[in-house]
């Protein structure tokens, strides 16, 4: 294959749907030598936090001197995205034989009897693949549903698992209530490993050290209060680091907005301290370092000053609920003008009384993806519940007449499904500012 086929061939297997179970993977990867045995692995569940957190790791490991491969979905722009190591995308060469090895892989399971495996479970293959060629050092590893029987989880060779902030979502498979959901993303901890705990309700944590006990894992439970803000603006957070165990660290800076994000940079620290008195080289320096050059797009990113213009891929109640808290904090409760799209899987409901009050005038877009909300009836779903200004934009290029027409002095945010940012973000960048994607 070549670069489109291969690509091709990996967004046709999208018919053969989400199903949760390792019985796929574990063949395909057995099939492939499993290559995702020749590294180490730290493995991210959560609903929320998992791409921030996992960025901050690698950016630091990879400041410490490690090679360190990144696996994260969705992506935001290019697929290249999902699979990278030291910031550097897998080049478009070995995608394409990767794929085509993998599709040689899935012929001989389909001939034994084996059901096509999905999308997702394809892209792990390929970047296991990849990894392992490539001879990294360390794999952080994004979940990429639940926890329990992700793709993702044929892993075995766990230095840490991390569970971040969990909240209502993808309830079809995870369950209804959060005590459901937090057992699906305890799956990930493996016997006599190590689990490092965000800080949330106690009747979540409660279910996820239950889980490590069984398997006599050793729980890092993150204290909030081993860390406090010292200033912020439109740049960055800084903060003090009270945990001093292992780092001694005057003042960090972290380039992600929201309070939320202060809390993964505190998880981050917990589980860098995991790998340090693993016997892994880490040094104050690595972690200034790697945490100041940390970007992650589509998050609180501000992408221009006049007029401010913001896009957050919040998808999901708890998602909404940093962004609105953020815009509260940022820009002293200031009426903005917002975009929206969202997938039909997603409550309304409890979205809308979080983003109406924020708003002046809203523009409601179509996410680019088959479970996505039309616009259109979006916007008669807001009609329903508010008598704010709202109108659906049909064609992503008018985006461009939209602003222009804006106030400078405005706040224009763009949120919802991450589908629906990176197209934005795409299109803003290249006819705005001039400057290629990701």
């Amino acid at each position: 294959m070549n670069y489109k086929e291969a690509i091709d061939f990996i967004h046709s297997t999208y018919k053969f749907g989400s199903k949760l179970g390792l019985n796929n993977i574990t063949k395909l990867t057995e099939l492939l030598g499993n290559p995702q045995n020749s590294y180490k692995i730290i493995h991210v569940a959560g609903t929320n936090g998992k791409g921030s957190t996992s960025n901050m790791l690698h950016d630091v490991l990879m400041e410490a001197g490690y090679k360190t491969g990144l696996f994260i979905s969705p992506y935001l722009e290019e697929f290249t995205e999902r699979i990278q190591i030291n910031k550097k995308h897998i080049n478009k060469e070995s995608l394409a034989k990767i794929t085509t090895l993998v599709k040689e892989k899935i012929d001989i399971m389909i001939s034994e009897g084996y059901n096509h495996p999905t999308e997702f479970e394809v892209v792990t293959a390929i970047g296991f693949k990849y990894f392992e060629e490539q001879k990294i050092d360390f794999l952080i590893l994004e979940v990429g549903l639940g926890g329990r029987f992700d793709a993702t989880n044929v892993v075995r060779n766990t230095l840490v698992s991390i569970i971040t902030s969990i909240g209502f979502d993808h309830m079809q498979y995870l369950g209804n209530t959060l005590e459901e959901i937090a057992f699906e993303k305890s799956g990930i901890i493996k016997d006599n490993s190590n689990v490092v705990i965000y800080p949330q309700e106690k009747n979540i944590i409660n279910v996820l050290k239950k889980v490590a006990l069984e398997r006599n894992a050793n729980i890092y439970e993150v204290n909030s209060d081993d860390i406090k803000k010292t200033k912020g603006d439109l740049t960055g957070q800084w903060f003090e680091y009270f945990k001093t165990s292992t780092f001694k660290i005057p003042e960090l800076k972290i380039n992600l907005l929201g309070e939320h994000q202060l809390y993964n940079a505190l998880t981050a620290l917990n589980a860098l301290e995991v790998i340090k008195n693993n016997g892994y080289d880490i040094t104050s320096e690595n972690i200034q370092k790697g945490f100041a050059s940390c970007r992650f797009p589509g998050r609180f990113e501000i992408l221009s000053n006049h007029p401010v213009i913001i896009l957050d891929g919040g998808h999901n109640y708890n998602g909404i609920e940093y962004f609105s808290k953020a815009i509260k904090e940022y820009f002293n409760d200031k009426k903005i003008i917002l975009f929206y799209g969202m997938l039909k899987d997603k409550n309304p409901n409890d979205i809308f009384p979080l983003l109406l009050p924020l708003s002046k005038k809203m523009y409601t877009l179509t996410p680019n993806n088959p479970r996505a909300m039309s616009a259109f009836e979006l916007a008669d779903l807001i009609k329903i519940h508010s008598d704010i200004n709202v109108s659906p934009v049909q064609n992503y290029k008018d985006i461009l007449n939209i602003i222009n027409d804006i106030d400078k002095d405005e706040i224009i945010a763009f949120v919802g499904s991450l589908y629906m940012i990176g197209e934005v973000r795409t299109l803003l960048m290249r006819n705005l500012f001039n400057k290629p994607c990701l």
